[in-house]
């Protein structure tokens, strides 16, 4: 093809002597670029074809259209520095046949708020990402809703622009209608994100339902003020409670099935262990352990009705008391049986036992402090067996009066020694006159072996 009069001719010679030249018009054909624009030049040598925008260095390489249409790049209209010319008021070609999407135009001076509006800071990287502090507060500043070009201009305060606009203004109505509308990105995300639904509040939750783990609890009472919370001395519930509270929350609540008396032990021990925690009762059990001291176990833990009373529902209860019948004590034993040197006549006690078999007024063997109960008790069994140096007495019963079982046996030692006939109890159970039982065994050798249900 001609350019201006004269052949082009291949190879390196041409190449190097390119210089700027008009081009001239083809007839019948549509001139590209502007009007009146000066001639644009060729690639200088080593590059590609012409740039039609003006640019530093025209034989560049062409940057896709397609990044353009994703967003990664902004259009000639909106670039950076250099671009910022002439050029900057032409849209950027969309190769898909659509309309390219411009930036809101700000609001008229007849619709601004009295006061200025901050104008929202851009939340789009130019490269497509987001901006470390639109990641942070993306979800904050959507606030569930998108916003129509002219009002997105004005930033957070558009809701209340149209709040305020009047209904009959088609301007405002124009504004706030329906149009093009871009939603945030989500944050390390690229590419358009979909409509959020606006954040809902949950409704508010009732109180939990309280439930009851029921334990087996042994414990060595010697260091005890017996099983019931007394202020300002240690006791086994105490210890309980102070640990679930920690565990389970401050509103637990420990009740047991006995009252044991101070220094005595339980192998047996039922409590109840009311919570609104969640907590599984094997989860329960262990976390018990950790917090208790060491003298102070539980040996099991299951779920109970939410109703269940450990002291009104048990039908009956079980102790042992352990004597060291030997010449010298056993010092493994001294916490936990009470030694009598002089030997024990165990048929005569067995003898005697006989007459406590049933239901009986066992007031004769009550404390004082019990006297407010009724002294009626079952006794359904009274046995008490011998192995070498050590006698054991064991008892159960519906129930048991204040201190009834340490003054059993107390006045079965006293036949034991042969300072009373067998006869002697059961005319001291007829009397139902303490002052004439055998005194109280010391309450270091009772144990409650069990609380039956």
């Amino acid at each position: 093809m001609p350019f201006g009069g004269r052949q082009r001719r291949d190879g390196d010679e041409d190449r190097r002597r390119a210089r700027p030249r008009a081009l001239r018009p083809l007839p019948g054909a549509p001139t590209l670029g502007r009007a009146g624009a000066e001639p644009l030049p060729d690639a200088h040598p080593g590059g590609g074809p012409g740039r039609l925008l003006r640019r530093a260095h025209p034989g560049g390489p062409v940057a896709p259209a397609g990044a353009q249409l994703l967003g990664r790049r902004r259009s000639a209209a909106q670039g950076r520095g250099d671009e910022r010319r002439p050029d900057r008021g032409v849209a950027a070609p969309d190769l898909t046949g659509g309309t390219r999407h411009r930036t809101p135009a700000p609001l008229p001076p007849a619709l601004r708020l009295p006061r200025a509006l901050p104008h929202r800071r851009r939340r789009h990287h130019r490269r497509g990402g987001r901006r470390r502090g639109a990641r942070r507060h993306a979800a904050r500043q959507l606030h569930g809703r998108l916003q129509p070009p002219g009002l997105r201009a004005e930033g957070r305060r558009a809701a209340e622009l149209a709040r305020l606009a009047p209904a009959g203004d088609g301007a405002a109505a124009g504004l706030a209608g329906a149009g093009p509308q871009r939603p945030a990105l989500p944050a390390g995300r690229r590419g358009l994100a979909g409509h959020r639904p606006a954040r809902r509040l949950a409704p508010p939750l009732s109180a939990p339902a309280v439930r009851v783990v029921r334990l087996v609890v042994a414990y060595d009472g010697a260091a005890y003020a017996g099983w019931q919370s007394q202020p300002g001395r240690p006791t086994v519930q105490g210890c309980l409670t102070a640990a679930a509270r920690t565990l389970l929350g401050p509103a637990t609540r420990v009740d047991g099935a006995s009252r044991t008396d101070a220094g005595v032990h339980a192998l047996g021990q039922v409590a109840t262990v009311a919570t609104a925690s969640a907590l599984p009762a094997p989860a329960v059990m262990g976390a018990l352990n950790a917090a208790l001291p060491p003298d102070i176990r539980v040996v099991r833990a299951e779920e109970a009705a939410a109703d269940f009373d450990a002291r009104r529902a048990a039908v009956g209860k079980r102790y042992g008391y352990l004597l060291d019948n030997g010449p010298v004590r056993s010092p493994l034993l001294r916490r936990h049986a009470w030694h009598v040197a002089r030997r024990l006549d165990v048929g005569a006690m067995r003898q005697a036992a006989r007459a406590l078999r049933g239901r009986h007024d066992f007031g004769a063997f009550c404390a004082a402090p019990g006297r407010h109960a009724s002294p009626w008790c079952t006794v359904r069994a009274l046995h008490v067996l011998r192995r070498g140096q050590r006698i054991g007495i064991l008892l159960s019963g519906d129930r048991f009066l204040h201190h009834m079982v340490r003054n059993v046996v107390g006045s079965l030692v006293v036949v034991g020694r042969g300072a009373r006939p067998p006869a002697w109890l059961g005319e001291v159970l007829a009397s139902r006159d303490r002052a004439r039982a055998g005194a109280t065994a010391p309450a270091h050798g009772l144990t409650l072996l069990r609380v039956l249900y």
